[in-house]
């Protein structure tokens, strides 16, 4: 059976039901039907182990965070524990783009997917019109005088679809572009925001531009914060929903993690840690961008801690990362998984900078073989590494029993966690400690562009921001066709861009675009609407 059907042949819980096994009454969720619902409810005591499933490099072939993710908590439910999942909402952009749904897989998925990865709550559609407010404010503003004498409009337009054609288009004087919502700077700060107060405050902060003495121009210099938190108010609400096991599932925000910081919101970690025994989150992408950002960003904004990193690995990543063609991948090559490993082995060296429990989940897939599973965990255990394997996509939660077992024992080891840097080093310091600490590059090089940037923001005294690095996702490099464990290459800062009211500074490394362009056969061919029906979705 698809993805699809599998999730339309579990019968759900009511949602009431799921909401009264975290201990929530009537009047601490808004119903949206029998299956999806709105937590009202304020965080509590935070009492919750937190786990961070990350990834190595990704691959096309996908590598299954949000699957381990799931069958993980479906797992520590089955152990007779109270998990909380706390997922990411996905986009509709990839869904009719390249990567597809993002609500698991197999036996291990939330429900009602295919809600959840179309318009689900309407929470990316009050964002794009809480961005696309501002814009026109910003702009309404100018036209009505300009008393605020803004000479230099920063902040973006955003659109929840992957549209090439919007990266840069022509207004009135100048010209702009269009960012993806994922990417926006109010997503990133709906997922950092501690309350709703924190919200206004944030959404108020926002440099919206500056004036001829370069001064910054805020969002609340146009006495719109109010309105913008309006706009937002039941889209800061987490949403509940279910796997197909009933284990609760909180979904919220969803920022990605080459373009954005890739974390589901402060509000629902913190939910779920108040609600839960153990949280599972993820962070997207491979552990050198999402897991980085979760630290470096989320955890220092949040003030909170993982007691233990899941970093999941397939067969598949560790071929594609020895170079293995698409025409190859399902063959069994042992050697190619051998000659692989060194991807694994960068981001485990990675996480153990942060000092934190860790261990790695091999996703299992039915075209992968024992000899090749060998090498992966022969290694693990010659590097005395907790691991153990997942078949949770076809087993559910009963797939993700010894992974269970394992994860209870790491989250009690001795976690020391450390951040990479320090709120006090200054720009060029984060950017070149994340450079060549994480993203393994000797050198860092600017363009005339971004040095002006870093000076001007450092002249500001912003240099206490962290920072949020843009790149692709396929390799530790700015260059995709850098695979493996690349190191002793210079790596290139484009530009640099200030998210004041998110609180961070985004730095943009080699060619990466904030609006993605859809494929040569675009997901959105497979997707149809038949007797009622939603198909295609996976």
């Amino acid at each position: 059976m698809t993805d699809i059907e599998i999730a339309h042949s579990i019968n759900k819980k009511d949602i009431r039901d799921v909401a009264a096994s975290l201990g929530l009454c009537d009047e601490d969720y808004i119903l949206y039907g029998t299956d999806k619902a709105k937590i009202t409810k304020s965080v509590s005591d935070v009492r919750g182990k937190l786990i961070l499933v990350t990834a190595v490099s990704p691959t096309p072939y996908g590598e299954g965070k949000t699957t381990v993710s799931i069958g993980l908590g479906d797992a520590l439910q089955k152990l007779g524990k109270h998990p909380v999942l706390v997922l990411r909402e996905p986009s509709m952009g990839p869904v009719f783009g390249m990567k597809g749904g993002a609500t698991g897989g197999g036996y291990s998925q939330v429900v009602p997917m295919e809600d959840i990865n179309l318009h689900f709550t309407g929470d990316f559609h009050a964002i794009t019109s809480a961005n696309d407010l501002l814009s026109a404010a910003i702009d309404n503003h100018i036209y009505h005088g300009n008393k605020l004498g803004i000479e230099e409009v920063t902040f973006n337009r955003c659109l929840d679809v992957n549209d090439r054609a919007l990266r840069r288009v022509s207004l009135e004087g100048r010209s702009e572009k269009f960012n993806i919502t994922a990417a926006s700077e109010i997503m990133a700060l709906l997922c950092l925001a501690n309350s709703s107060d924190d919200l206004k405050k944030m959404l108020g902060d926002i440099v919206i531009g500056y004036n001829r003495d370069k001064q910054m121009i805020f969002a609340k210099d146009l006495h719109i914060e109010g309105a913008l938190a309006t706009i937002l108010k039941d889209a800061f609400y987490p949403n509940l929903v279910q796997t197909l096991e009933h284990t609760p599932t909180i979904i919220h925000g969803g920022p990605f993690a080459n373009i954005a910081h890739g974390c589901n919101s402060i509000v629902a970690t913190k939910l779920g840690l108040s609600l839960g025994d153990y949280v599972i989150t993820e962070a997207g992408f491979g552990a050198d961008l999402g897991a980085e950002k979760f630290f470096d960003i989320k955890c220092r904004k949040a003030h909170i801690s993982p007691d233990c990193v899941v970093l999941v690995v397939t067969v598949k990543a560790l071929k594609y990362n020895a170079g293995v063609s698409r025409d190859n991948i399902l063959e069994e090559d042992v050697d190619a998984v051998s000659r692989g490993i060194c991807n694994l082995e960068a981001h485990v060296s990675n996480l153990k900078k942060f000092k934190v429990s860790l261990v790695v989940c091999l996703n299992a897939y039915d075209t992968d073989t024992e000899a090749e599973h060998q090498v992966i965990l022969d290694w693990c255990r010659s590097h005395n590494i907790f691991v153990s394997v997942s078949t949770a996509y076809r087993d559910g939660g009963e797939g993700a029993l010894k992974l269970a077992h394992i994860v209870e024992e790491a989250v009690l080891g001795d976690n020391q966690f450390q951040l990479l840097y320090k709120d006090n080093d200054t720009i060029f310091e984060k950017i070149e400690k994340v450079a060549t600490e994480i993203y393994h590059a000797n050198r860092v090089i600017y363009s005339d562009n971004a040095l002006q940037k870093i000076e001007l923001l450092e002249k500001q005294n912003l240099s206490y921001l962290p920072i949020c690095g843009a790149k692709n996702q396929y390799s530790l490099s700015d260059d995709a066709k850098k695979l493996g464990n690349p190191s002793d290459y210079p790596i290139y800062v484009r530009d640099i861009e200030l998210y004041h009211g998110a609180g961070f500074i985004t730095v943009l490394f080699g060619n990466i675009l904030r609006m993605p362009g859809l494929p040569k056969q675009p997901n959105y061919e497979k997707i149809d609407l038949i007797d009622g029906e939603i198909t295609g979705i996976s």
